[in-house]
């Protein structure tokens, strides 16, 4: 499966900016996709997830109130609406699908397959 990851930019802090990542092809039901991210010097950090069934979704806490990622399985996308953006939510947010059991769903070592990356800079 190849993820394309679009949508980043540059955005003033308060701003809204929508993620997509399209999959090449259609996700195995029992597979979630998720949103990570990378700041300079930083690890990668969980950022939401949704179950492909059934759409639940998961959220880490730094970010639940202010994004919502939904799917469209017509298009074999998942989206990230970001909200309330913040200077801290500068990093490149990459897309991945895996099969992570539930209480794993924020672990990305149980994501095969990674997206290239898109860059969101939120200038304060």
């Amino acid at each position: 499966v190849q993820l394309q990851a679009s949508g980043g930019g540059l955005v003033q802090a308060g701003g809204s900016l929508k993620l997509s990542c399209a999959a090449s092809e259609r996700p195995v039901s029992r597979y979630t996709m998720g949103w990570f991210r990378q700041a300079p010097g930083k690890e990668r950090e969980f950022v939401a997830a949704i179950r492909w069934s059934g759409g639940n979704t998961y959220y880490s806490d730094s970010v639940k109130g202010r994004f919502a990622i939904s799917r469209d399985s017509a298009k074999n996308t998942v989206y990230l609406q970001m909200n309330s953006l913040k200077y801290e939510d500068t990093a490149v947010y990459y897309c991945a699908i895996g099969n992570p059991i539930l209480s794993s769903t924020r672990d990305s070592q149980y994501y095969y397959y990674w997206g290239q990356g898109t860059q969101v800079t939120v200038s304060s």
